[in-house]
């Protein structure tokens, strides 16, 4: 009553059985996974796994896909991966050319990194390229009236306090100290202890009037140049030389005016040439003594050519 099942029958299931893609679905199955859990876990689209289980080997793109993907199958479910790769290859009929495609094999899909890694690594590095611009921005700006009296500031906190003589000239003229903006300029004013009286960026054609109380008011500034100082209406030289920081410059009334003229030396000369003329009319006028000075001796002998210039 039993019938015979042929030999050739036989081994046809037992080579079904022994194919790749059997041994691997008998190896996920007794793990209780899905052909998804596997896609998941090798990052290998669920149809090319099914095209895997099927022995389809044709349906992939190539050998070494074919071989890579059916190895990193069998590392998921626990498979022989060496035995299911030699399988794989049998059943392309590749076995002679191994040597030419290991060199091939893709890698493994797993151990390729997520895409939010990526975008991680993008956007560290666009921000180390803003700081790095930030930085080198900072480095290289210029420094500002602020940033130079900062420097100031902290130069004469680590010294003690000079104190400028003052000269005092009696019956010198006095009057309110007005400092003029001539151009946009910083400027700081302060007394002998430090205070601060005024602290502005001074824009053109403003005014400040230094307090007459003050106890000897003190500037700061990068631009001397840029502001007109008068006192009681009258202008003064420049505190300082074109584009040349100043601090500690006394401008009380009484110090500006006793600061010295900027040429003093060619001031003084023509004053002089100007008031020999007066000098020679005002002797030219009594006469009478030059015979009396004459009879004294030869001394008085020059006189006489100037009394001549000045009556002709």
């Amino acid at each position: 009553m039993n019938e015979k099942i042929p030999d050739g029958e036989v081994q046809q299931e037992k080579a079904a059985a022994d194919r790749p893609g059997t041994l691997l679905r008998r190896a996920r199955e007794a793990r209780g996974m899905s052909l998804a859990d596997v896609a998941e876990v090798t990052r290998i689209a669920q149809r090319q796994l099914d095209a895997i289980e099927r022995s389809d080997f044709g349906a992939l793109p190539g050998t070494p896909y074919a071989v890579g993907f059916a190895r990193a199958y069998a590392r998921a479910v626990g498979a022989d991966e060496v035995e299911i790769a030699r399988g794989v290859r049998e059943e392309l009929g590749a076995l002679g050319e191994v040597d030419r495609y290991e060199a091939f094999e893709p890698i493994d899909p797993a151990r390729i990194p997520p895409r939010w890694l990526a975008w991680v690594a993008a956007a560290v590095a666009i921000l180390l390229a803003v700081a790095y611009g930030v930085w080198r921005t900072q480095f290289f700006t210029a420094s500002t009236d602020e940033e130079i009296s900062d420097l100031n500031n902290r130069a004469t906190a680590a010294q003690p306090p000079v104190v400028s003589p003052t000269v005092e000239t009696p019956a010198a003229p006095a009057g309110p100290v007005v400092l003029t903006a001539t151009s946009d300029v910083w400027l700081r004013i302060y007394d002998q202890s430090g205070e601060r009286l005024f602290e502005k960026q001074m824009g053109k054609g403003e005014s400040y009037t230094v307090p007459p109380e003050a106890n000897n008011p003190m500037i700061l500034t990068g631009r001397p140049d840029a502001i007109a100082v008068t006192v009681g209406g009258k202008p003064v030289p420049p505190l300082g030389a074109p584009e040349k920081t100043i601090a500690d410059v006394p401008i009380s009334a009484a110090a500006l005016l006793s600061r010295p003229a900027p040429d003093q030396t060619g001031a003084a000369s023509p004053q002089g040439a100007r008031s020999a003329p007066a000098r020679t009319g005002a002797a030219a006028s009594p006469r009478p003594a030059a015979p009396a000075s004459a009879a004294g001796g030869a001394s008085v002998q020059p006189v006489a050519p100037a009394d001549a210039e000045g009556a002709e």
